[in-house]
């Protein structure tokens, strides 16, 4: 039984062998949901572009040591578009060996890399915690190779999505950034609200692109000191509860930002920003 199981694995591994796997291994850490808040954000904001698709394919790039992340990411895109397909790719081909009892319909585990081993234009890459590990200066081709991969924009869409980010072990803090085919669009802050203390505490959680920009002079250290400042004068709002004082917050916040998102994605603990408004200066 474990024979046949594996034989079409190894097949697989052993046709990927041609195409070289761009990339390198990370430590490979996951947990069981800890990336729900980012799985939720793509479903609600890119479910109807996955519905507009023909064949919405989606990849999960990177997904660790175990599979939780994938079988995850197509329960809940199936929410929002029940045809979506999901790839699991890793770079550790024993990893992808761990992965195989998991699959199911609509979910396949490949080895690779950023050369990203699935066949056609993409309707979503997700890659979480993956360029944590990189050079800043790598950070822009690896962007342009995935956008690359994407659905191209055409008559009423917007194309595929890139979503590249960063969160903590749990999941309680995440920062991430949205790409169409075009490039960056937007920067995500999410958290669950209970374990915050104020803002910039998501700080940590900034992707590769941005965590060494948050320094005096830089517009991602202006937008975090200007969040705290409007959390903080948002206090009296604490007595409702830690959601309505982000919402105050936000709402503040926009005065001076050109937020992207609405009240909905705002109660869930997030609030998004234009890229340009957050892009480094060089």
């Amino acid at each position: 039984m474990a024979t046949r199981a594996t034989s079409p694995h190894l097949a697989r591994l052993r046709s990927s062998a041609a195409t070289p796997v761009v990339g390198t291994v990370t430590r490979g850490t996951t947990n069981p949901n800890r990336l729900r808040r980012m799985d939720r954000w793509i479903a609600a904001t890119h479910g109807a572009e996955l519905r507009r698709s023909p064949d919405p394919v989606a990849v999960d790039l990177g997904y660790g040591a175990a599979p939780w992340t994938a079988v995850e990411l197509l329960t809940r895109l199936r929410t929002a578009a029940p045809r979506t397909r999901v790839f699991g790719v890793e770079i550790e081909p024993a990893r992808v060996a761990a992965a195989l009892p998991y699959e199911r319909e609509g979910l396949t585990f490949l080895h690779g890399g950023f050369e990203v081993p699935v066949p056609g234009r993409l309707s979503l890459i997700r890659a979480a915690n993956v360029l944590r590990q990189y050079d800043e200066e790598q950070v822009a081709e690896v962007w342009r190779r995935l956008c690359a991969r994407l659905a191209p924009a055409a008559e009423g869409s917007r194309g595929g999505l890139l979503v590249e980010g960063t969160c903590d072990e749990i999941g309680r803090r995440h920062v991430w950034v949205a790409l169409g085919p075009e490039g960056p669009r937007t920067v995500t802050f999410a958290t669950r609200l209970g374990s915050l203390d104020r803002p910039s505490d998501l700080a940590e959680r900034l992707p590769k692109a941005l965590i060494h920009r948050n320094v005096p002079g830089e517009p991602v250290h202006a937008f975090l000191r200007d969040f705290d400042r409007a959390w903080a004068a948002a206090a009296p709002y604490a007595s409702y509860g830690a959601r309505q004082r982000w919402i105050r917050a936000v709402r503040d916040l926009s005065a001076d930002w050109p937020l992207a998102d609405g009240i909905a994605r705002r109660r869930q603990g997030e609030v998004t920003v234009r890229w340009e408004a957050l892009a480094p200066r060089f």
